[in-house]
């Protein structure tokens, strides 16, 4: 099972996904681990990545594929993986089906989780975090019981004006690649405002429709 999480930043991919590795035991794939992972093992992608990043470069798209390829390469992708947070604009889903056509491999299904913007800003922003216990809350959804409010922070890209900001980018980037998906007749749009377990419901049935 082939898969990939579509969503704008707080849609609730991160929730999902667990559920898609329990049942499928697929690994999640993000970006952000896997070039982590390259830098730290010294592969020669990771240390090419590492190098622009050095610079305070950002990481071209050739050298992220290459660090895909090298990742969906290993055994436990073998009976799937689940893609996470890439690509992110046109340029790189067409190198990234360039690169699954090369290895014979394709997407079953592209999950696309639809959560309007108003939404998403009131997700982020009312998160909180403890600075003594570590614990995330939601101060409308999931408030705290037993801290205290001095000890509860708000991380630096939680704040409205950065989510504004990353969702506008979403917006430009990446919103466009649901018509490219859409044409390869793989996509499925579920309704990301339910409740987590109807999110999960819909999902499965899709999957395996």
């Amino acid at each position: 099972m082939n898969l990939m999480l579509f969503g704008a930043p707080g849609a609730g991919k991160g929730t999902q996904a667990k559920f898609l590795i329990e049942k499928y035991d697929i690994p999640q794939i993000s970006t952000g681990d896997i070039l982590r992972a390259a830098i730290a093992d010294k592969t020669e992608m990771g240390m090419e990545a590492k190098k622009f990043m050095d610079e305070g470069q950002l990481v071209p798209d050739s050298t992220i594929i290459g660090i895909i390829k090298d990742r969906l390469a290993q055994e436990d992708c073998k009976k799937g993986f689940i893609l996470d947070g890439f690509p992110r604009t046109l340029p790189q889903a067409e190198a990234l089906n360039a690169l699954m056509n090369d290895m014979g491999i394709s997407l079953d299904k592209v999950i696309s989780l639809n959560v309007p913007d108003e939404l998403i800003v009131e997700r982020i922003t009312g998160r909180r975090t403890s600075k003594v216990t570590g614990k995330i809350y939601h101060m409308k959804f999931n408030p705290p019981t037993d801290e205290k409010e001095e000890d509860l922070i708000q991380r630096a890209d939680d704040t409205e004006e950065t989510v504004t900001k990353r969702l506008a980018a979403y917006h430009e980037q990446t919103a466009p690649l649901i018509d490219f998906y859409t044409n390869m007749g793989v996509i499925v749009e579920l309704d990301g405002t339910k409740d987590v377990s109807e999110v999960t419901t819909d999902m499965f049935a899709a999957i395996e429709k």
